[in-house]
């Protein structure tokens, strides 16, 4: 039940769970008093098989309102009704991320209906839930709508379920503190600023961005654009540089065009002075031919008289030549057999010599036979040496054999050996993939949470500085037995814990936050283990007596840790008393929930957690899907490693003794290969001694054999001189022949040149005549040659000079682009006048107009388009950035007016939460200060607020963070803001889940004046602060709407609830005592 000290509140109920308020009037007055209500208000709020409730009806005050009960009869689920009603997110109540869950357990469907006060009428919101398709029907005023109708009438009437500063549920308590400065400003702007303060800075960010983009493109403009002028004026300098070649080429086109008319013209005048010259030539020859006739006629006699003559002498010459020839080859062939016989002599000579040798070899081997024979009769009279050589062979078996067994041994040992180092580098495989898991999990540590892993590196390098047993994070010294155990553990364990350094001792501990924490500035989380050590914890049950419902295991038998480790976990999360189920269990719910003892259990991908009501002793169940293991899916299992290390060990010993064996074996194997080697070398000594006899007369044998030979094959040197003899003779009679033959050519060869002499006589005194004539006819005949020479001459150059006249004509022509009947156009006749007349001018004139024109190399007529196109380019840049420069202009203006519309009014809004936040901090004689903080004015979205506050009178002021105050201090800090956005608040109401637990009595007790003086102010909105329990004697006002919950299967019916006999029989009750 809910009770007001003022009103009467009505609620139905239909079942054993029910919730009211009443006080002193029926339902009709309820809502009396509506002008004290503001805007957006809850006037009523009924809700139908929602979670804990079958049908019940709140109707709360218009200032502050206190829920109170017990944990589990409902409290919070008036906040989740408000929430899900007013078409909040599931996820802004931190529970069930479906909506069907929120429906009461058996039931398919529910329904919440909440009242809000609007002036003009007020606005009815119904939301019913189904559970079967998680959906909603929504009804606005009475007529079926969508969700984003209903959003939008919330949204104007300044409700903002998703704000912190206005809704806290119990689940997002701890958020509020690890809301960063700029979230925190700007829900309180949402929260109590006016309705265009947040839109103003929403505006501000935006027109500070496109500010940022407009300066970026106007920096990059004016740079492109005096980068564009610089290249334009280096092109202003080519483009004048273009132009002055231009000019040149201009001269030198023309000059190129009259010079072939100026050589024209020349060449047609050296041609008509040609022709002139020919003919008197020509004149001057015809004279001179007449005076010579009678001398060449008998020159020419002279020469028909020569041509037989010279005809017979180069025949007898001919006739010389050939018979030197065939002298010359005779000769050859002579000194030929001249050669043949010194072969024959030589022949004879290497025989003499090969004989000579023969009887020295037999000579030599019949020594040699003798020494042999007497070398045999020496040994002759040694012993036998046959029974000591099979003693050493005897010998030689043994230490064979001995040696094959040492050598079996070293194979075995060897094979053995292989075997254990691969059985050693299997196990270091294995190692190896441990640590890389091992790694890979702290990897994930350092991406997710870099405070932690430095910490981690801190604590390896200075473990030696504590101690007790100092435990790494647990998400590293965990080990899940089986992968798919891993997301129970991950999702039972808190991610803050998960990452928690455990110490057996607290002293330890307090020293490693001195110096990770306060020092070095890091965020990590450590844990003190139990001082009695509560890892062998028995389960509540056994097991087996749940098995029936498909659990198999308690949640402590699914991993390994430390002592320490687990001793935390059994007591902080009893893992030892959490059993983990499968489908089995998830299809038998509805019993398993019904099992005494137990709170959290698992399915196969949900999680249970179980409430009993302390006075119905009604089960009231939460339910959220299981996440995937992110952390601690790598498993390594410790024991394993141990034996896998130990193994390695082993191995690695077995593999030393082995070495030292092998070592004594080829100890061994050395000392035998020496004894085998003397006894070797022995019977090598006795057999060569043996076989020395036998040899010898073998060796004598052979050497007699080959006397014998040597003997038989004697060389017959008169023979051999005999038949030389005859070869040389036949020789000689083949050289008298060769010489008859060459003394008859050489008397033809001598009879030939007399014949030649005569006829050369005879030449000489024809050729002497001739050149006589030749001489008397030669001094009248120069002027004939010089003038025959001229004429050929002239007429050769007359024919070049009309050819070179014509190509001249055409080159001149073409070159000017004339047809080939046109005549020399005006205008060329007027631009050759003004240019040299002469080749070597024009020539002159040339070379200085192309030297000129080469010094301006590089340059083409893209530097003129260039540069005209840049201009053009220049002018549309500095057009485009003048309106960009406008643009950025009247986007800083209205900045500038923006700023003043928001910053401001900001400004004073904060000076009055830190006048409220200070006086109420002052009020629990601590300190506290709120203000506006921003690095740079100019950075709008990086204006945050600031909340720094001091509990003890002997610390300084530090930022509210969720790291350095306790959980106490940040609810005292996160209460008191909320408390001072109240008076300030334009939003309809503010609601408060349990915030209280974690404060001190001094200090809850102060919070709760401070709560019931600022929210019982008439003008202030609505407030609802949820809370399981109240400190006694506190100050209450009249303002307050009380609502107490009550839950259980005894409740009575809220029409027959007697308000006034219960005041009456509480009195007398106390009159007794």
């Amino acid at each position: 039940m809910a009770e007001s000290g003022k009103r009467k509140r009505i609620s139905y109920a239909s079942s054993s769970s029910q919730t009211c308020t009443s006080n002193d009037s029926d339902s009709e007055n309820a809502i009396e008093g509506h002008g004290r209500y503001v805007e957006g208000s809850i006037l009523r709020l009924t809700m139908k098989n929602f979670l804990t409730y079958d049908h019940s009806v709140v109707y709360p005050g218009p200032n502050l309102n206190m829920i109170i009960g017990a944990n589990g009869t409902g409290k919070s689920s008036i906040v989740c009704a408000i929430c899900l009603g007013l078409a909040g997110k599931t996820a802004i109540l931190g529970r069930g991320d479906k909506v069907g869950l929120y429906v009461k357990r058996g039931c398919s469907k529910g329904s919440i209906e909440i009242e809000l006060y609007k002036r003009g009428g007020n606005v009815v919101i119904n939301r019913e839930i189904h559970v079967e398709n998680n959906q909603s029907l929504w009804m606005l005023n009475g007529k079926h709508c969508n969700q984003k109708a209903v959003e939008e009438e919330v949204r104007g009437l300044q409700i903002q379920v998703s704000n912190l500063c206005q809704f806290l549920p119990q689940e997002k308590v701890g958020e509020f503190a690890k809301m960063s400065k700029i979230e925190l400003l700007e829900a309180t702007e949402k929260s109590v600023g006016p309705p265009e303060m947040y839109g103003y800075h929403c505006e501000l960010k935006n027109f500070r961005n496109k500010e940022r983009e407009l300066e970026n493109i106007v920096n990059e403009k004016v740079s492109f654009l005096e980068k564009a002028k610089q290249r334009n004026e280096r092109n202003k300098h080519d483009m004048n540089r273009y132009y002055e070649r231009k000019r040149h080429l201009d001269v030198i086109e023309l000059l190129e065009k009259k010079k072939p008319w100026v050589e024209y013209e020349t060449t047609r005048k050296e041609l008509e002075g040609v022709k002139k010259e020919r003919e008197e030539a020509k004149k001057h020859l015809s004279g001179l031919r007449q005076a010579q006739a009678p001398m060449l006629k008998k020159i020419q006699l002279i020469d028909n008289q020569l041509k037989p003559a010279e005809a017979q002498l180069k025949a007898k010459t001919a006739a010389i030549k050939e018979a030197s020839l065939k002298c010359k080859q005779k000769q050859d062939l002579l000194e030929r057999k001249h050669k043949e016989i010194d072969d024959i002599k030589q022949n004879q000579r290497l025989k003499q010599t090969e004989e000579e040798d023969h009887q020295k070899r037999i000579s030599n081997t019949k020594r040699t036979i003798e020494d042999m024979k007497a070398e045999l009769a020496k040994i002759a009279d040694q012993p036998d040496v046959t029974p000591r050589i099979n003693e050493v062979n005897s010998e030689l078996r043994r230490i064979q054999v001995e040696r094959s067994k040492i050598e079996l041994e070293k194979s075995d040992l060897r094979r053995e050996k292989d075997n254990l180092r691969a059985e050693a580098r299997m196990l270091e495989k294995k190692l190896n993939d441990m640590n890389n898991m091992m790694n890979a999990k702290e990897e994930k540590l350092r991406s997710r949470h870099r405070d932690t892993h430095t910490a981690l590196q801190w604590l390896r390098e200075n473990k030696k500085l504590f101690s007790g047993n100092v435990h790494e994070p647990m998400m590293l010294v965990i080990n899940v037995k089986e992968h798919r155990f891993a997301k129970y553990v991950e999702n039972h364990i808190a991610f803050h814990d998960l990452r928690a350094f455990v110490f057996q001792r607290k002293d330890d501990m307090e020293r490693f936050m001195a110096e990770v924490r306060d020092k070095k500035n890091l965020k990590v989380n450590a844990i003190s283990a139990p001082e009695e050590s509560c890892s062998g914890r028995e389960p509540s049950r056994n097991i087996e007596s749940l098995r029936r419902f498909g659990f198999f295991t308690y949640l402590r038998e699914t991993f390994d840790a430390p002592d320490e480790v687990m001793s935390y976990l059994c007591q902080q999360y009893r893992v030892h008393d959490v059993p983990v189920g499968n489908d089995q269990t998830k299809a038998m719910i509805k019993t398993v929930i019904e099992e005494p003892y137990l709170r959290v259990l698992y399915t196969t991908e949900e999680r249970y957690t179980l409430k009993r009501s302390f006075y119905s002793n009604k089960i009231s169940t939460s339910n959220s899907a299981i996440h995937p293991s992110q952390y601690l899916s790598i498993t390594v299992d410790a024991e394993e490693k141990r034996k896998l290390e130990q193994q390695k060990k082993d191995c690695e010993s077995k593999i030393k003794e082995i070495d030292q064996r092998l070592q004594a074996l080829q100890k061994e194997a050395a000392a035998l290969d020496r004894q085998d080697n003397e006894l070797l070398a022995e019977k090598k000594q006795l057999s060569e001694l043996k076989g020395k006899k036998r040899q010898l007369e073998q060796k004598i044998s052979t050497k007699q054999d080959s006397l014998r030979q040597m003997e038989n094959n004697v060389i017959d040197l008169k023979k051999i001189e005999e038949d030389t003899k005859e070869k040389i003779e036949a020789v000689n009679s083949q050289k008298m022949d060769i010489v008859k033959v060459m003394v008859a050519q050489m008397k033809l060869r001598a009879q030939l040149n007399i014949e030649k002499v005569y006829l050369a006589l005879e030449t000489v005194g024809l050729t002497a005549e001739k050149n006589k004539l030749e001489h008397d006819c030669r001094e009248g005949a120069s002027d004939l040659k010089t003038t025959d020479q001229k004429c050929g001459h002239l007429e050769q150059r007359k024919v070049q000079l009309t050819e070179q006249c014509k190509g001249l004509l055409r080159t001149a022509k073409s070159i000017c682009r004339m047809q080939a009947d046109e005549s020399l156009p005006a205008d060329l006749r007027n631009a050759f006048s003004k240019l040299p007349d002469t080749l070597d001018e024009i020539d002159a004139m040339l070379n200085e107009e192309r030297s000129r024109a080469e010094c301006f190399t590089g340059l083409s007529e893209s530097v003129v388009d260039e540069y005209n196109k840049r201009e053009q380019e220049i002018k549309n840049l500095e057009k485009e950035m003048a309106e960009k420069k406008s643009n950025l202009d009247a986007y800083r203006q209205n900045i500038s007016e923006a700023k003043e519309r928001w910053l401001e009014p900001l400004k004073q809004l904060v000076e009055q939460i830190n006048a409220k936040f200070s006086d109420f901090f002052r009020h629990m004689q601590c300190a506290g200060e709120v203000d506006l903080h921003s690095e740079n004015e100019e950075e709008y979205d990086k204006y945050g607020i600031r909340i720094r506050v001091k509990f003890h009178s002997s610390t300084q002021l530090h930022e509210l963070t969720a790291h350095h105050q306790s959980g106490g201090e940040r609810s005292v800090s996160t209460m008191l803001y909320l408390m001072a956005l109240q008076e300030l608040n334009r939003c309809p109401f503010r609601v408060v889940d349990e915030i209280n637990q974690g404060m001190d009595p001094v200090n809850e007790r102060r919070v709760f004046d401070i709560v019931v003086r600022t929210a019982c102010k008439e003008t202030t909105s609505q407030y609802f602060l949820i809370t399981p329990k109240l400190l006694q004697n506190l100050q209450y006002a009249e303002e307050m709407t009380v609502l107490c919950v009550h839950n259980g299967p005894h409740m009575l019916p809220p029409s027959k609830w007697d308000e006034k006999a219960l005041i009456r029989r509480c009195l007398k009750r106390k009159s007794k005592q």
